[in-house]
């Protein structure tokens, strides 16, 4: 078979590949959306982390088998908080409940996600939202779609005009993260048009590349919470760095995406 042949059944086998993630997001999804509505209350971290596992865990039971199904050789990645660079081959990173903590408190703002990566870069990835039942999947080279309609980054070229979000990776960062976090967006409030904040990342990402907002940085990180929005981020057209405008890699200490009419005042801003 030639190369070109070869590359073509690549590309076909991938696609099946997403359909069948996209399914596998939306089984889970349906499953938690079954536990949503009222607020859980806890009086201990302890009280908290056994809640957040719960949901984890229903996810879990749906997802695995069937992922592990499809790609029976690839790794499955245990902790959807690890981050920097993947063994070889190819490994599910998977957030069974991107947003967890909203789920609990009865917010909206909550999603599955499943991404292949393989040799450290991202495939595909299928994220699924199961309040609104949209899914978003994106495919290495074949785009960014949201329930089959293309997605596209916004067209603005002045960050003045631009609505941007940040996200904190995780409540209990250090302190010199906390700090450039905060000084971020200190400064994104004199350069932006509207500055939003919240977690997951995830959903910020997805506005990027439908290109709602026009930009989403964030310091430190995990692979879960970032592959997913960075590969349809690129897709969608936009444009992937750390904050000071170098290659992103999951071992960069910081992220950003955004549209490519914005992305270098976007990484003046942040350099400041």
């Amino acid at each position: 078979m030639s190369k070109m042949l070869q590359t073509t059944a690549a590309a076909a086998s991938d696609a099946d590949l997403l359909d069948q993630t996209a399914n596998a997001v939306r089984a889970a999804g349906s499953a938690l959306r079954e536990r949503y509505g009222e607020v859980v209350r806890y009086q201990t971290r302890e009280e908290l982390m056994r809640a957040l596992a719960a949901n984890d865990d229903m996810a879990l039971d749906i997802l695995r088998p069937r992922l592990t199904h499809l790609r029976p050789d690839a790794g499955w990645v245990e902790d959807e908080l690890d981050g920097g660079a993947l063994p070889p081959g190819e490994w599910w990173v998977v957030d069974p409940a991107e947003g967890n903590i909203n789920h609990l408190h009865a917010l909206p703002e909550w999603a599955v996600t499943a991404t292949l990566v393989r040799e450290n870069q991202p495939v595909l990835t299928a994220v699924h939202l199961p309040l609104t039942g949209d899914t978003y999947t994106a495919l290495t080279g074949a785009g960014a779609y949201l329930d089959g309609r293309p997605l596209h980054v916004s067209r603005t070229a002045d960050l003045g005009l631009s609505i941007v979000a940040t996200s904190q990776a995780r409540p209990d960062e250090d302190e010199q993260v906390v700090r450039r976090v905060g000084s971020s967006i200190t400064s994104m409030l004199f350069d932006a048009l509207v500055v939003r904040t919240a977690v997951p990342a995830t959903l910020h990402l997805l506005n990027v590349a439908a290109g709602r907002i026009d930009a989403f940085w964030q310091f430190a990180g995990a692979r879960a919470d970032l592959l997913p929005g960075a590969l349809l981020v690129t897709e969608a057209g936009g444009q992937i760095s750390d904050a000071q405008g170098r290659p992103w890699t999951p071992h960069s200490e910081s992220l950003l995406a955004a549209a490519p009419g914005i992305h270098a005042q976007a990484v003046a801003t942040l350099s400041h």
